[in-house]
């Protein structure tokens, strides 16, 4: 299932006011355009109850340029939702009149409503998803129970990084206690105990940003980065001793959202002292994400989002539509993969002829590139760097990509496994031509300590130098004797 026109998000939050266009495939669309305005709607209904006419105003004149920009767009559809600041402004229903005006159609989501669908947008991004979401806005934070691809439970509580500004200025003792109290109500404690907890919004994105930036994280990935709980109490000083324009000039971290960073990282270590989860866990997809997902079929949403992802980039840059799967079950046999392994293969196999229009001498580079770099979800940091030791042995880079820092992601029986996946490939590719009638007449297998490739009789001709060549590389590799028997 794939969308016929753009689709787009129009979220109307506390803090920021964007708009996001979403084409492709309806599972994991891409990205079209992406932009947020900084209207800080929350910050007047914090002084007095209402949203400001200056932040209003700047909200409006975001809302008209996206106005023209999805028509100039051709957008098929479009969701326009306001959260907390509308949500609780006595004169956030005037503001909305002034919305529909703009020729928009708005929503105010409930405070249920917003945490379950940022719950939705970690479910799809995540599918193994067991723990808490938090989504912090700046006028609420969401706290959802989620497993099996399910909402147990979702609650919304008045604890956004604009919100909390006035408690804060009583000192931390006084968050402490509001914190304390909201939790308690909410009866979250004994779900989230020992259970992972997942960050969602943009001030905790910029926290474990930061976090990758002070650690050198070698992969520049921020979904589905993970921390360890006890980090929040510990960037509390380093973040007071940072310089704000030291924050500003560091690099791929957001300047808008520097202001709330130490704000946010106070409320995460308050959470976690509440909570108590196993790690952090960052989800690049939230709210917008979960309101397309909230709209798919049971069938369309039960679909893997790597391997749909993988398989849309396979066909709009390989040479061979759905040889990827084929090539997959043909090298199978002869790996024990467990699920999660077997996925990650899956998805190399994939990309398997993603760099076929690269210079011949840049092809392994590229697949390096795309594996670590695209914009997969539904894949941790390791899980990347076994696709791209897959695609760098695949496209004839050898066994061991440069990067070693990258690399030490991964276990060395984790990269040794891959670049064999990626020998396999290599080799299929290379007897097939990359396409489905080699590999349907064929087979390879392990018997007794032999790598053995069979092949019709009639056939013969098909076993090359190259082949030949590429069987020995890989039984090499994998301590097997090579073979070929022709039936």
């Amino acid at each position: 299932m794939s969308y016929e026109k753009p689709v787009a998000i129009i979220d109307i939050g506390s803090n920021s006011v964007r708009l996001v266009v979403y084409a492709g495939s309806a599972r994991v669309p891409f990205i079209l355009f992406n932009e947020k305005v900084m209207a800080g709607l929350g910050e007047g209904l914090i002084r007095g109850g209402e949203l400001s006419e200056a932040s209003q105003e700047r909200a409006l004149a975001a809302l008209r340029r996206f106005r023209i920009l999805t028509r100039q767009m051709e957008v098929g559809e479009e969701r326009v939702v306001a959260t907390a600041a509308v949500r609780m402004a006595s004169n956030g229903a005037g503001f909305l009149d002034r919305v529909r005006e703009i020729g928009f159609d708005p929503d105010i989501l409930s405070g249920e409503q917003e945490a379950r669908v940022a719950g939705q947008g970690v479910i799809s991004a995540i599918p193994e998803a067991d723990g808490i979401v938090g989504d912090l806005g700046g006028g609420s934070l969401e706290l959802v129970d989620v497993a099996g691809g399910e909402i147990r439970k979702a609650v919304s509580l008045p604890l956004g990084v604009l919100r909390i500004q006035p408690t804060l200025a009583k000192g931390e003792a006084a968050l402490a206690r509001k914190v304390e109290k909201a939790v308690e109500e909410a009866d979250f404690r004994k779900a989230a105990r020992k259970r992972p907890f997942y960050l969602v919004g943009g001030s905790w994105r910029a926290l474990a940003r930061l976090d990758m930036l002070l650690s050198d994280y070698p992969l520049p990935i921020i979904h589905h980065y993970s921390m360890r709980s006890e980090r929040a109490a510990e960037l509390v000083p380093v973040i007071a001793e940072l310089e704000r324009l030291k924050l500003k000039n560091m690099a791929s971290l957001s300047v808008s959202r520097v202001p709330t960073l130490p704000r946010a990282n106070l409320l995460l270590k308050l959470m976690v002292e509440e909570l108590k989860p196993s790690h952090l866990v960052v989800s690049a997809f939230g709210i917008r994400e979960g309101l397309l997902y909230d709209g798919l079929d049971a069938a369309t949403r039960a679909r893997d989002p790597l391997l749909e992802a993988a398989r849309e980039a396979g066909k709009g840059l390989g040479r061979f539509a759905e040889h990827g799967a084929l090539l997959d079950r043909w090298i199978s046999p002869i790996f024990d993969d467990e699920r999660e392994a077997a996925r990650l293969r899956l998805a190399a196999c994939l990309l398997a002829d993603i760099a076929w229009q690269a210079h011949p001498d840049f092809r392994a580079e590229r697949g390096v590139d795309m594996a670590l770099h695209g914009n997969w979800v539904g894949v941790d940091g390791p899980g990347r760097v076994m696709m791209a030791q897959a695609l760098f042995s695949n496209f004839g880079g050898g066994r061991e990509f440069a990067d070693s820092d990258v690399a030490g992601l991964c276990s060395p029986d984790e990269l040794r496994r891959a670049s064999h996946w990626g020998l396999a490939m290599r080799l299929g590719q290379r007897l097939s031509g990359g396409v489905a009638a080699s590999l349907d007449r064929s087979s390879i297998a392990i018997e007794d300590k032999v790598l053995r490739l069979t092949l019709k009789r009639e056939d013969d001709g098909l076993y090359g130098e190259t082949v030949e060549r590429r069987l020995k590389t890989l039984a090499g590799a994998m301590g097997y004797k090579p073979d070929v028997r022709f039936d």
